[in-house]
Formats: C-alpha cells, sequence, structure tokens
C-alpha cells in the first residue's frame, strides 16, 4: 500500500472519534496493552510526561516539547486530533512521521491489529510509541485522547503526570459530574509518580488529593507554585507573561508565540511542570531552555489553530475551542476585541450542548454558521434554530468555504472575523 491507501484503510477499517465521535470508541487498556506486548513495549524506553485535562492539554503539550527540544533533548510528541495531516499527531524534535513510516508500520502489523480489534486511536497511540523508539526518543509528552483511566496513553508510565483542568465533557462516557470526571482523569496517576494539576478547584481538589494519597503521589498545584502577575500583547504572534516563582520569589519575564488569553491559564502549568523535571527528574532544564523554548513553541512544533491570526485587515483569527470552557474564554476574547463590525463562521460537532454553548456567545456579532463535512459535524439547521431562540444575528451557508467568502464579502478592513467552534471547522479552513 502507498500513503493514501495506508490512510484510507486506518480511517474506514478502524473508524476515528474524529470522524465517527462515540461509535469508535473503546475504552480499557488490554487490547492496547497485547498490541504493544506484540511490538515490543517500545513505550518503555524512554522518558515520558503524560498530559490529561479538559482544556489547554495540547498548548500545555506542545510548550513542553519545545522546551525539552531547546534543552538538547530529542523529544516525542503525540497529541490528537488532528487539523489537515494525519501525522500531525506524531513529531519528533517538531517533524512529523514520515509518511513510508506509517506505511510501514501499518504493513507489519496490519494483521495483528484487526485480530485485537485495535481501534483508531489505539492504533495510533502503538505506532508513536514504536516511531518514537525507533526515533531514539529520550523523553515524550504524550497527550491523551479522552478521558484518562480508560485511556489508550494510560499503558506508559512517566516520570511526571500533568492534569490541565476539569470540565464537563463527554458525560456519556466520563460522567455527569465534575467529580466523576475529575475521577476518570485522576486515572492517570501511578504508583509514585508526582502530578502537577493546572487549576485548583473545590469541585474537585479532593478528587486529586484522595488519588494522589493512595498511590503514594507527590501532588503540586501549579497555581501555588507560581503567579502569574500580568501579560502584555506586543503583537499578533506573542504574548509576553511577566511571572514569580514563589519558592524563591525569583520574577521571570517569558514571551510566547501562542496567542490567546486562554494561554495566562495554561502558562502556569507549563511553569510548574517544567520547573518540577528540572527539580526533581534526571531531566536537565536550563533557563535558557526554558525562554527559548516558550518563545518558539509553536512554530517548533507545528501547532495551529489556537487564536491562530491569519490577516490583518480585517483582522482575522481561527481557534479550535470546542466546549463550554474553552468556548468562554475564547467568547470573552470575542468581545473585547476592538472592532467596528465582527462576523463569526461557526460550525459545531453533534454532541455538544448547543443551549450551554452558544449562550456564551456575544450578542455584537453577525453570525454565519456552518456545516463541516465530516459525520459529526451538526445540521445547520439545529444551530439556526437555537440562534433564532436567543435572538442572534445570524445567517446560514451550507459549507466551510461558503462560509468563510461571504465573511470576506461582508467584513470591511476595520472590521473582525472569527472561525471556529469545532476542529473540524478550522482543519477545512
Amino acid at each position: 500500500m502507498n500513503y493514501t491507501e495506508t490512510l484510507e484503510f486506518l480511517f474506514t477499517s478502524m473508524p476515528s472519534f474524529q470522524r465517527v465521535g462515540g461509535d469508535a470508541y473503546k475504552p480499557g487498556l488490554e487490547r492496547i496493552a497485547s498490541f504493544c506486548q506484540h511490538i515490543g513495549n517500545p513505550q518503555r524506553n524512554y522518558h515520558i510526561i503524560h498530559v490529561a485535562g479538559t482544556n489547554g492539554k495540547g498548548s500545555v503539550s506542545h510548550m513542553l516539547a519545545s522546551i525539552l527540544r531547546e534543552a538538547g533533548y530529542r523529544t516525542g510528541l503525540f497529541t490528537s486530533p488532528h487539523l489537515v495531516d494525519f501525522r500531525e499527531r506524531i513529531r519528533v524534535d517538531g517533524e512529523m512521521m514520515p509518511k513510508q513510516k506509517v506505511v510501514n508500520f501499518v504493513d507489519k502489523h496490519r494483521e495483528k491489529m484487526k485480530e485485537l480489534d485495535l481501534s483508531f486511536f489505539e492504533m495510533t497511540a502503538a505506532m508513536a510509541f514504536d516511531y518514537f523508539d525507533q526515533s531514539d526518543v529520550e523523553v515524550a509528552v504524550i497527550e491523551t485522547g479522552l478521558g484518562g483511566r480508560l485511556d489508550a496513553t494510560n499503558l506508559v508510565t512517566p516520570i511526571l503526570s500533568i492534569i490541565t483542568n476539569i470540565g464537563l465533557e463527554h458525560t456519556e462516557f466520563l460522567g455527569s459530574t465534575i467529580a466523576e470526571i475529575a475521577a476518570e482523569k485522576a486515572g492517570i496517576i501511578k504508583k509514585s509518580v508526582p502530578v502537577v494539576i493546572g487549576q485548583r478547584d473545590d469541585a474537585y481538589n479532593a478528587v486529586f488529593e484522595a488519588r494522589a494519597k493512595e498511590f503514594n503521589s507527590r501532588l503540586v498545584y501549579a497555581e501555588q507554585e507560581w503567579t502569574l502577575n500580568g501579560v502584555e500583547h506586543f503583537d499578533d504572534d506573542n504574548q509576553h507573561f511577566s511571572l514569580t516563582r514563589e519558592r524563591d520569589g525569583r520574577g521571570y519575564e517569558l514571551d510566547v508565540d501562542l496567542l490567546g488569553d486562554y494561554q495566562r491559564r495554561n502558562i502556569v502549568t507549563v511553569c510548574a511542570a517544567a520547573d518540577f523535571l528540572a527539580e526533581h527528574t534526571p531531566l536537565t532544564i536550563s533557563r535558557r531552555a526554558f525562554r527559548e523554548g516558550l518563545a518558539t513553541a509553536a512554530a517548533s512544533t507545528g501547532l495551529a489553530g489556537r487564536w491562530q491570526v491569519l490577516s490583518r485587515e480585517p483582522y482575522t483569527v481561527c481557534d479550535t475551542g470546542h466546549n463550554a470552557d474553552g468556548l468562554k474564554y475564547v467568547a470573552e476574547q470575542l468581545d473585547a476585541l476592538e472592532c467596528d463590525r465582527l462576523f463569526v463562521v461557526m460550525g459545531f460537532a453533534k454532541e455538544k450542548d448547543l443551549t450551554k454553548i452558544m449562550a456564551l456567545l456575544p450578542r455584537k456579532a453577525h453570525y454565519i454558521f456552518t456545516k463541516a463535512q465530516i459525520e459529526r459535524a451538526r445540521a445547520v439547521e439545529d444551530i439556526a434554530a437555537e440562534a433564532e431562540r436567543l435572538g442572534l444575528d445570524y445567517e446560514c451557508q451550507p459549507t466551510v468555504r461558503e462560509a468563510v467568502e461571504r465573511a470576506k464579502c461582508l467584513a470591511l478592513p476595520a472590521d473582525a472575523i472569527f472561525i471556529g467552534g469545532s476542529n473540524f471547522i478550522v482543519a477545512e479552513l
């Protein structure tokens, strides 16, 4: 098989959550454990940082990978979903896995994958573990797919676990309350492996503390270790953060090439995690590597779609925020934009709670609702009905391309355009 045929096999024989949603979800570690044993348990051959959470885990993973690379380590990065190219999920030192390597892995192990009835995500995780081993990776940052306890990535034994935050998401799989979802995420905490919690919250602190105590794992609250003093925006490419490390009162002035007001939450998590790695694990991270890794995080890891500025006249930006917690921060930033008129191109996945999500949207915008060309996408008619109920100013377009073109036709140089609502909308953009 060539690369195109290989991807067709993977997407058709192993349906992905990204494409079809819950029908592709296969919880449990038995299948991937059997398959990884079959290929020699490659995930045991390098240090791992394991990252879970409702929001921010992608940004946190990319920033840490960039810091580790600047520190001189050959660094693997496994994330999901991808926007354009499947290989975005698997990178070494910022470079995507070569197409031929994907083909070779599937050719070699296709029958075993079929025999074990692996899910698409299980296969992808195992492919990443194997490729990192082949590539002589020294440390890998592994992002969970869905949840934690039963996620395929939970096969790993890391040197540090990170849980960014907890919000209501995938309630059909993870539980209907914050505490229940926290318990699923807490499942990545391993015996005697320290864990950094990005955001404290009375709704779930006790869940993490009980799990950490049970497994004799040191628990670190990032917000107790680092304090964010201020944020400045110098241009459309960088943010400047001023922070204090609490253990010695030392101040840090840090530039990050990731935009989005929500990064102020993620930067505290990253600082606490990187500092812990430098102080309490075999890894060595200098101040230079810390600073330069953050300054080039997006550029060096290929991260896209996080408040990404596409044009300046009119100001045009896209963002992959797609659940209520994530979109809340996006909506606040949109509401604060200085522009004459705001045009918002949006679509959603069909399992999202439209009532909860759309209630967050700023009222000052003209909305152009659309539908991505994917099975999981929500029908435009459903979105329009909720928009009508809320009294939003809106219209509908059948495709993302037509919706974006419509926004461009309407917007003048002093206006602004936002494109998002789901990964699928940004992927098509």
